[in-house]
This record gives C-alpha cells, sequence and structure tokens, in this order.
C-alpha cells in the first residue's frame, strides 16, 4: 500500500522527535488504539523507505518552535497527500492538479480526485451546450438537407471546359 496521509503525518512526527505513540495520536489514530498502530506503523514498509529518505536529505529534527509552525502549516498539504514544497511551487491551481495527477508517488486515490477535478476543463459535458448553440446545429443539419445541389461540372469528351 503506498505512503497515505497517516502515514506521512506519522512518519513527519517521528522526524521531529516524537515517540510512536505521540506520532501515532498526531496523525490522527486514536489515543486509546495509538500505541498498537505506532508499532505497526514504525515497521511499515513505506514508512521505513519515506524515514530513510528524509533522514538522508537531512530533516531530521526541527527546532520546537519550527516543528510546531511548520506542522501546522504542512498539516493540510500533507492530509492532502503533498509536500508544502510542491504546493507552493505553482500558481495555477489547474497545473497543480494536472502535477499531482501525474506524480507517480501520490496516493492513487488523491490522483484519482485530481483527475475528477479536471475533468470538466478538459472535457465539456454531453449535452453542455447552450441554446443558441443547439439551435444553431439544428438549422445546419436542415440546411444540409436541403441546400441546393451543386451545379454540375461541363467538360467536353476532349477534356476542354465548356462554357
Amino acid at each position: 500500500m503506498a505512503l497515505n496521509s497517516k502515514k506521512r503525518l506519522f512518519a513527519d512526527a517521528v522526524l521531529a522527535g516524537k515517540s510512536n505513540k505521540d506520532a501515532a495520536i498526531a496523525a490522527g489514530y486514536s489515543p486509546a488504539t495509538a500505541s498498537a498502530a505506532g508499532s505497526r506503523l514504525v515497521k511499515d514498509k513505506d514508512v521505513v523507505a519515506y524515514l530513510a529518505e528524509r533522514r538522508k536529505k537531512g530533516a531530521t529534527k526541527a527546532k520546537p518552535a519550527q516543528a510546531e509552525t511548520d506542522a501546522a502549516m504542512t498539516k493540510a498539504a500533507v492530509a492532502a497527500g503533498f509536500d508544502l514544497n510542491t504546493i507552493l511551487t505553482f500558481s495555477d491551481p489547474k497545473a497543480f492538479l494536472l502535477a499531482a495527477m501525474n506524480d507517480q508517488k501520490t496516493e492513487p486515490k488523491l490522483r484519482i480526485d485530481a483527475a475528477k477535478t479536471l475533468m470538466p476543463f478538459m472535457h465539456a459535458k454531453v449535452g453542455e451546450t447552450g441554446k443558441k448553440d443547439q439551435r444553431n446545429e439544428a438549422a445546419k443539419k436542415v440546411a444540409s438537407r436541403f441546400a441546393p445541389a451543386a451545379p454540375p461540372k461541363l467538360v467536353a469528351a476532349d477534356g476542354k471546359k465548356v462554357g
């Protein structure tokens, strides 16, 4: 299973220095089952890979005040399955959704949601034309039925054009 938003929140909390139980609670798990969830999540292959990648990049522990600010700022972005840096690089929402839809690291459910959101911008619904468009289409159909036929081409037997 891919790294979903809860797993990412858990991993970010672990990187911030919280215990497994506290990180699970911060990720949105029930306090009653947080200890078991933290133990399970710390062994999850996706979480382990994410933690290794982040530690390799040098994003180990943030300053306590900065960690709280970063957690508040990135909570919505991470809950949606995206990094804050990814969101800040786009000024156009359509471009962001296209990037999210095509990003292989993003959770499949979020990619599908991005595609659903983009659908009206890429393809018009069937029958989503206005009254004037429908009237013009109907007029074209009628005109093509009753339009005068093209005049015959007059060519003589030897290939020369007549009159």
